[in-house]
């Protein structure tokens, strides 16, 4: 059974933490080069393999005893909150170095079927080990709620994919990346002491 909380808990959480990654860089500037729609699905595609894996592990160590995954997912969250302030100084000045990047991957000629798999090779390749995917992993080992966890975290990454492709230059006009890590990193702040506290209930 889907448990809605776990569902809102997953996506909010992963949703402003991927928001200023850089993965949000590359669909925005693939969805420039290339078919907005194609680039959405093949990111999609790729978030999809490396949620499902995510999950995969999170539910393997979700058998472990039930305060070590608490004091685990706990400081997950914490180490998540460090990197997001740590990358917030220099989140601005290293945009345009992630844009150039991301761009010399892009095939402006591509179509239909290479713009999909471009994409998904791309995303694949830069999302492995990456934040989202670890507290993903943490929330699946701590709620023991598999479906409900790749629910909301999938979610979040295609919303996060689709604002990149709809949005996501007016976004960064409006928005500073910086803001947006401070924003990460307090939502891993928050998770990790709604964490604790659980575990001292």
């Amino acid at each position: 059974m889907i448990d809605l909380l776990v569902v809102a808990l997953a996506f909010g959480a992963i949703f402003v933490v991927e928001l200023p990654d850089k993965t949000f860089i590359a669909t925005l500037v693939m969805s420039t080069k290339m078919r907005p729609l194609f680039v959405w699905i093949g990111v999609g595609l790729a978030f999809l393999v490396q949620t499902g894996v995510a999950v995969g592990v999170g539910k393997a160590a979700s058998f472990l005893p039930e305060q070590l995954i608490h004091g685990v997912a706990a400081l997950m969250f914490v180490i998540g909150a460090v990197i997001l302030f740590r990358e917030a100084r220099s989140a601005d000045a290293e945009e345009s170095d992630q844009e150039e990047e991301y761009a010399a991957k892009a095939d402006a000629t591509a179509h239909g079927l290479k713009v999909v798999v471009t994409s998904f090779l791309v995303l694949f390749a830069a999302e492995w080990g990456d934040l989202s995917q670890l507290l993903t992993i943490s929330l699946v080992a701590k709620y023991d709620d598999p479906v409900s966890v790749f629910i909301g975290a999938w979610g979040a990454l295609l919303a996060v994919s689709g604002l990149a492709v709809i949005v996501g230059r007016l976004l960064l006009q409006r928005v500073r990346l910086a803001v947006l890590h401070y924003l990460g990193a307090t939502v891993c702040v928050l998770m990790a002491l709604l964490t604790v506290w659980e575990m001292t209930r």
